[in-house]
């Protein structure tokens, strides 16, 4: 099978039937949406040309007999705790039985967060964490209103997943709502509308992806679910590989576009097979100055010689990607622990180079010593504490300062010789 046929099996393995994908299907929305209500809120991202894909959504409402009571606007980046609270008292007044969201992962995040405050109730704080809105849900002896999540960058598959992440822009802190109660009943993603996003969120999205499969392949070594992840990370890195220097060069590029849907929303399976880790959880602490997908990307290969001697078969799968890309010339097969994590850690900056990216963190307009405070205060925050047990090195908070710490030195100027080993472990 081509990388495109597997990922498509893949898909099929992870939603079967319940997933509506693919380049033009933003007409179908109205069916599917009419399988779960007639009474519909439409919460929607603004971008150019997006009111004439939300002019096809409201037609096909309309022709499939589903009343519109409510437009709301989505969210910023990074979901602002101030935009998740507006969109629940616009969604109290419009009364839905059926959601839809349209847009990237701010909006659907807020989205599915949002109805969380609108049927349980309560704060925000007291959802963060893993499955306690289900635990809510069943004590209060409620349901979520059925969410059709359109997606409209290849990015974070957030219509596919139980994540939700909102930040406090007072403290510049990102937490991360985990539950199966929150993955959207009904994931759309058209294709069409990705043709004309920008490169940089291009980028952004696509590597945002890789991080997905990536951290949760890392985790994964030694686990009974290695094998399929494997198989996930594996299709999804190398298609974007493949792909995304393609899409940098000619935009317009339609079969590179639809290889970065595919793959993106492999790195969705990915994070619903297992968890991520460092790369995510420091990337919660810059939503000031980078995106998630951007914060993820130029942390991973740092993360990467920091658990390259418990990773060695994980590794080895990835930077054989990279070298059949042309990315590496080093002997992968060859090489071990720190050795290797340093060669894949450099074929993935080398990617980097190829697509104008950023190595390090002082190329990152307003980065500054506070940022590395706060990633570290972070990390000993008990909400977060999942990242750190999802290292393939699991760390407590008291390792943070002596192991983590180094690993921001050394990401802020790419000087990977400043990242310090735990006392090598068992390979997996």
């Amino acid at each position: 099978m081509t990388g495109f046929e597997q990922a498509r099996a893949l898909l099929h393995d992870f939603k079967g039937d319940a997933y509506l994908y693919g380049a033009g299907v933003l007409s179908n929305v109205g069916k599917v949406a009419s399988t779960a209500g007639k009474r519909a809120a439409l919460v929607r991202d603004t971008f150019p040309g997006s009111d004439s894909f939300v002019q096809v959504i409201r037609n096909s409402l309309i022709e499939s007999g589903v009343n519109l009571t409510g437009e709301i606007n989505g969210a910023g980046p990074n979901c602002p705790s101030e935009d998740l609270f507006r969109i629940t008292e616009e969604l109290k007044a419009a009364d839905p039985d059926v959601i839809i969201s349209f847009g990237g992962g701010s909006t659907i995040d807020g989205t599915k967060a949002a109805e969380v405050l609108r049927t349980p109730g309560g704060s925000i704080d007291d959802y963060f964490g893993t499955g306690i809105v289900t635990e809510t849900l069943e004590e209060k002896g409620k349901s979520l209103t059925p969410h059709v999540a359109i997606q409209t960058v290849a990015s974070s598959a957030a219509h596919l997943t139980k994540y939700s992440n909102i930040t406090d822009i007072s403290t510049g802190q990102k937490k991360l709502i985990v539950d199966e109660a929150i993955a959207p009943a009904i994931p759309v993603f058209d294709y069409e509308v990705t043709y004309n996003t920008p490169r940089s969120l291009t980028s952004d999205g696509a590597l945002d992806g890789i991080a997905h499969s990536l951290e949760v392949l890392y985790g994964a070594a030694g686990k009974p679910y290695y094998k399929k992840m494997e198989e996930v990370a594996g299709v999804c890195i190398s298609l974007v590989v493949k792909y995304l220097p393609r899409v940098i060069e000619n935009p317009q590029d339609k079969v590179a576009r639809e290889a970065l849907c595919l793959a993106t929303d492999l790195g969705g399976y990915a994070i619903m097979i297992g968890g991520t880790n460092g790369g995510h959880l420091t990337s919660f602490s810059l939503v000031d100055v980078l995106s998630h997908g951007r914060a993820c990307a130029i942390m991973n290969p740092y993360y990467t010689v920091f658990f390259a001697p418990v990773i060695e078969k994980p590794l080895k799968l990835v930077g054989n990607i990279f070298k059949e890309a042309g990315l590496t010339s080093a002997n992968i097969n060859s090489m071990s622990g720190r050795e290797l994590g340093i060669a894949v850690a450099e074929a993935m900056f080398e990617l980097a180079r190829r697509i104008d990216f950023p190595l390090h963190l002082s190329e990152v307009k307003g980065f500054s010593q506070e940022h590395i405070d706060r990633a570290l205060k972070a990390a000993r925050n008990p909400q977060l504490k999942m990242k750190l047990q999802n290292m393939p090195v699991p760390l407590t908070a008291e390792m943070v300062d002596e192991y983590m710490k180094p690993i921001l030195e050394a990401a802020l100027y790419g000087n990977l010789t400043l990242i310090k080993n735990v006392q090598a472990q068992a390979s997996s």
